[in-house]
């Protein structure tokens, strides 16, 4: 009976032993590599264990490019899984360039790859072009007419391109560009919504794929609309701008009037205040010199009566140039 018990205890720690030794060592994925036609020690699946490589991620796809007909470095997959790259993704696009016919390293595939670029997706763009669609974008023509114009590019990837070239949004920027440019330099409207391929032929001769990572084949004006007159909304501001100068301009000139007349009203009341401080001494005066006999008492009389025949004279003009008014009015009337 204890042997037994021993015997079952042995068994059990060797199918420990095992299952810690197996899961270790890849074995099954040797098998399957080796079977595969891929030449891989199983030593060399162990040093991935100890590097923090995952075998399945290095082997599999190592086994679909020998199957493909590709002839890959086990340790330049390895190399590019342990800088962050996507190995099954390099893999699939090497296999879908070749496939069509196009011609690119696996150096190329990793650094487009490692650069943020899905290099599978910039392959099948490369076989098979997308089209990027503009948003509406306005432009003014010389005769102040608003066009909405939009826009369908359609950009074949550019493989050699993709590290350090420009994305969709600057294809995007460029075309928008040509577009307000082309449109401005119209001297009507009219004559952008008769002949639209007239932008797509002037944007297209701008080379504005230069420094992107792609490449237009064609730019195809999906719709065209009429906005705003902006030339009469334009001149309409101006005058109302002129309209605003020319009143402020009013009103600095009345004010600048009510202050000239403000000041000849304080000029005027201090003149006459000076000719009643004036008539104010005429009185003094006159006793003054009738005591010290400048003057005599007759001529003061014969002042007197000149002062009253004048001031009579005052009157009759007054009354005479009131009914010359009123004459004048019956007759109007």
């Amino acid at each position: 009976m204890p042997q037994i018990v021993v015997l079952i205890v042995a068994i059990a720690v060797i199918f420990v032993l095992l299952s810690i030794v197996l899961s270790f060592i890849p074995v099954g994925l040797w098998i399957t590599a080796f079977f595969s036609g891929v030449k891989i020690g199983i030593f060399t699946l162990v040093g991935m264990r100890f590097r923090r490589v995952k075998p399945s991620r290095i082997v599999n796809p190592l086994i679909k490019a020998t199957k493909a007909g590709l002839n890959l470095d086990i340790d330049s997959l390895e190399g590019h899984y342990l800088a962050g790259g996507d190995v099954n993704s390099v893999v699939d696009a090497l296999i879908a360039a070749q496939r069509a016919d196009i011609n690119i390293e696996f150096e190329r595939a990793a650094a487009i790859d490692l650069a943020g670029r899905n290099v599978l997706e910039a392959v099948q763009v490369s076989v098979n072009p997308k089209v990027i669609e503009t948003p509406k974008i306005a432009a003014v023509a010389k005769d102040g007419i608003e066009v909405m114009v939009k826009a369908r590019v359609t950009v074949r990837a550019n493989i050699e391109r993709l590290v350090g070239g420009a994305g969709e949004e600057t294809i995007i920027a460029r075309v928008g560009e040509g577009i307000v440019t082309t449109v401005g330099s119209a001297a009507a409207h009219k004559d952008v919504l008769e002949n639209p391929d007239l932008i797509s032929r002037t944007v297209l001769g701008k080379g504005l794929d230069a420094g992107t990572a792609f490449e237009i084949l064609s730019i195809d004006i999906a719709d065209i609309d009429v906005g705003r007159n902006i030339g009469a909304q334009l001149q309409t501001d101006q005058a109302d701008a002129d309209k605003r100068i020319a009143q402020a301009r009013a009103e600095e000139r009345r004010a600048m009037a009510v202050a000239k007349e403000q000041e000849m009203i304080a000029a005027v009341q201090e003149m006459q205040a000076k000719v009643v401080e004036a008539e104010a001494e005429v009185p003094r005066a006159m006793a003054t010199a009738l005591r010290e006999g400048k003057i005599g008492v007759m001529d003061y009389y014969n002042l007197q009566n000149v002062v009253a025949d004048t001031s009579m004279r005052e009157s009759i003009s007054r009354i005479n140039g009131n009914e010359k008014n009123e004459s004048k009015d019956d007759y109007k009337k």
